[in-house]
This record gives structure tokens, C-alpha cells and sequence, in this order.
């Protein structure tokens, strides 16, 4: 078992969580994007805010996969508003 699959598993069950609803590649990716298309800060706020709005849409891997391909397209497409 790599660290990561350690590191998940060790973290899904002290949180309580079904693992198999865990897309641990979806988020990486995810992350990636944010922080290559906005700046690296906002990569574990996209997380958080994928995983808020997956637990109010339910918390099923559908709900995971909807919200992070919603913040995953918004990055992609991002321009920062002038000024910053």
C-alpha cells in the first residue's frame, strides 16, 4: 500500500466515511487544476467547497463527481478580475 492509499483509508475511517465514495484521483486532479488556473491557495478551499456541497447534495460519489467537475470547469476557464 502507497502513502496516499495509506493516508486515505487511515483518514475515511476516522472520519467515518465510506471509502468507496472517496475518488481520491478526482480530487488530486481537481486541486491541480485550481492551482495551476487560479493560484495554488485556492486548491484546498475547492476541496473543502467540493466536499460542503457534496454533503448537502447528499454525500454520494455522484455528488462528489457533479460538484468537483463543476469547480474543475470553472477553473479551467477562470480570469482573475483585473486587479489582482
Amino acid at each position: 500500500m502507497n502513502v496516499l492509499d495509506e493516508f486515505t483509508t487511515t483518514v475515511s475511517k476516522a472520519l467515518g466515511l465510506d471509502e468507496a465514495v472517496v475518488d481520491r484521483d478526482l480530487v488530486l486532479h481537481l486541486t491541480k487544476d485550481v492551482a495551476h488556473n487560479v493560484a495554488r491557495p485556492a486548491a484546498p478551499l475547492a476541496a473543502f467547497l467540493v466536499g460542503l456541497a457534496a454533503g448537502k447534495a447528499g454525500g454520494g460519489a455522484d455528488d462528489v463527481r457533479a460538484a468537483a467537475e463543476k469547480v474543475a470547469a470553472l477553473a479551467k476557464g477562470y480570469t482573475a478580475p483585473d486587479g489582482e
